[in-house]
């Protein structure tokens, strides 16, 4: 019984998640979220807390599942900057129109733009979600570097960041009413850059 009131727990932390992604954290109704969730009001409270107490462990759930997600990119790949490559250009297509579901770095760009000042735990959490990220692309970058993919020269430090405020401005992009194909286009640009450190480059 135990295992399933876990894997019930997920599902419903899912499609939490698909809820706040297509309307936002603060346009999600306490309606809207037992409907979608297909739980009481008193279940939810029980269950979560409050409405602020379910998106943060939504947060979470899919933070967790997104980390696997970007080492399976990394590893499918046949170097780790055509694994980053990979990585960018899914992020754009979790940023078009017709996406069912955020990648993990779109969610929470999404989110730091949506949440104001008053909610300063909810802040914080997301700017420690985005910092675990950039520090992943900094250590997928260091790996890069030690296998010989970029030069020697490269500050991975400067570049995580660099990719990390990349990734940011293609999702504040995105929310504007462009076609998909521009986005698309953003994130082969921001990939092919990365080719410019690689030691053939110059």
């Amino acid at each position: 019984m135990a295992r399933t009131a876990r894997f019930d727990r997920q599902v419903a932390l899912q499609r939490a998640v698909e809820l706040f992604w297509s309307r936002g954290y603060y346009a999600s109704s306490m309606k809207h979220i037992e409907e979608a969730l297909d739980m009481r009001p008193g279940s939810l409270y029980a269950t979560f807390g409050s409405k602020s107490g379910l998106f943060s462990e939504a947060l979470d759930a899919y933070a967790n599942r997104s980390g696997g997600e970007f080492r399976e990119i990394l590893d499918s790949a046949p170097s780790v900057v055509a694994g980053l490559q990979r990585y960018l250009q899914m992020l754009a297509r979790c940023c078009m129109g017709h996406a069912q579901a955020p990648a993990q770095a779109c969610m929470l760009i999404k989110t730091l733009l949506e949440v104001n000042a008053e909610d300063a735990a909810l802040l914080a959490k997301v700017d420690a979600m985005l910092a675990a990220i950039e520090v992943r692309l900094r250590e997928a970058l260091q790996q890069a570097q030690a296998n010989g993919e970029l030069r020697a020269d490269v500050d991975c430090a400067r570049l995580a960041r660099l990719l990390q405020a990349q990734i940011m401005g293609l999702r504040a992009f995105a929310t504007r009413d462009v076609p998909d194909a521009q986005i698309a286009a953003l994130a082969d640009d921001m990939a092919s850059m990365l080719d410019s450190f690689s030691p053939s480059a110059g």
